[in-house]
């Protein structure tokens, strides 16, 4: 477990150059820290623990496709749909395997940084998600057991809090929820401080949350998948003239990991960003994808959805299960959910690019772990399931996106990709 307090650290500004659609960007940078993730000390493969997270990646990107169909249906992917809700099953053969430094936990799925709500402000260790659009934080007012350890809103503490009406919900796979009114309040990141952003002070709170340091969550994708229906913070802080440019760029690594608002670090990466359109709506979904497999494409002209939330990526079981079949030996480890094994000592290159560069993933993000101690069978980092995200559509999480450094803009709809700096 890490401290919160250490992560609520002050912040350094720089002003950078580069030959991108931004010719000068002024930004701010956000420490990240990486919470525990899906490998174990003795590098085995956390079965049970990985189900829990494709759970929440399935319900949450099910409420989002809830969300897009209410607020911009002629938005969505041909072949999306709403998927029932999942429920944390865990039967069958294997349910017994189980701008400062980063604090590293482990393979983590979530990347959070410290932000403050309300005057005066309140502080919240807080997972920036690219994969959703609100944010969310306990309030004082909240009931359950998962509260206890985390910081709590306290409206009638900020003379700068209103409460809007309305009601905020997401459903998790225990059988509980993330609920609560909606507000509207100072929230401030890295001194980039926005008024009157909408978010929910919950007042009951998954358990899915109990162990976890992180106190909520700040989604950074499109408002047409938002529950509230609302701007997310970067949106806002560019509409309000605190940001020059609706840009933010994300390094996520074992160290060094940070996000940037309003720019790019240019010191976190070489060469020129490529930069590709945004082809969907809601998300950061880029277009005309390959899988490429010791130097081969193995899958082609497939969409990609940007997801800093998770560490598994996704894509449709059919794709997945011709994906594996140019690994030699590889077979499926858990089929109810989509989950493949390979020998570790025959471990391919894999690789994705998009029509320009190849973008290698390192070997150790895509090696999830041995399925048991000692065995010489390793879990692959890219599962086939049906998330309704649409027919040909991939979710690449952040086992792709620790390779690169990776730009998301407002400003042009686009999704850049650059070299990590040595």
């Amino acid at each position: 477990m890490f401290s919160k307090s250490a992560l609520i650290a002050t912040v350094t500004l720089a002003l950078l150059t580069s030959a991108t659609p931004v010719d000068r960007a002024q930004g701010t940078v956000v420490p990240f820290a990486k919470r525990s993730g899906l490998t174990t000390a003795d590098g085995v493969f956390d079965h049970k623990k990985a189900i829990v997270d494709m759970v929440h990646t399935h319900n949450k990107h099910r409420q989002n496709m809830v969300n897009l169909h209410k607020n911009d249906p002629d938005g969505m992917n041909e072949g999306a749909s709403i998927r029932p809700l999942r429920t944390y099953e865990t039967s069958g053969s294997h349910e017994k395997r189980q701008a400062e430094s980063t604090i590293d936990q482990g393979n983590g799925e979530d990347w959070a940084g410290p932000i403050s709500i309300g005057t005066p402000g309140t502080n919240f260790l807080i997972d920036f998600d690219t994969g959703s659009s609100d944010l969310w934080v306990p309030s004082t007012n909240c009931t359950s057991v998962a509260c206890v350890s985390k910081s709590k809103y306290i409206a009638a503490a900020s003379s700068t809090s209103h409460e809007q009406g309305g009601n905020f919900s997401i459903h998790y796979g225990d059988g509980s929820t993330v609920s609560g009114p909606v507000f509207t309040d100072t929230v401030t990141v890295a001194g980039i401080k926005v008024d009157n952003q909408y978010f929910s002070p919950v007042t009951t709170l998954s358990d899915k949350f109990a162990t976890d340091p992180m106190d909520g969550i700040l989604g950074m994708a499109y408002q047409s998948i938002s529950s509230l229906g609302q701007p997310p913070f970067a949106n806002q802080a560019k509409s309000q003239g605190k940001l020059r440019y609706g840009i933010f760029s994300m390094k996520l690594s074992v160290q060094g990991s940070e996000l940037y608002l309003g720019g790019l670090d240019f010191s976190k990466f070489t060469e020129r960003v490529e930069w590709h359109p945004v082809t969907g709506s809601g998300y950061w979904q880029i277009a005309n994808a390959n899988a490429i497999v010791n130097g081969k494409a193995v899958n082609s002209g497939f969409q990609t959805i940007i997801d800093s939330g998770t560490t598994i990526m996704y894509g449709p079981p059919s794709d997945v299960a011709a994906f594996y079949k140019s690994f030699p030996g590889a077979s499926e480890f858990d089929s109810q959910n989509g989950i493949w094994q390979f020998p570790c000592s025959g471990q391919p290159t894999v690789a994705f690019n998009w029509g320009g560069k190849t973008w290698n993933v390192s070997a150790s993000d895509f090696n999830l772990g041995m399925t048991s101690p000692g065995s010489s069978y390793c879990i692959g980092a890219l599962a086939g399931q049906d998330l309704g995200l649409g027919d040909n559509v991939w979710l690449l999480g952040d086992s792709f996106m620790k390779s690169v450094y990776t730009v998301f803009s407002f400003d042009q709809n686009s999704v850049g990709f650059a070299k990590l700096a040595p």
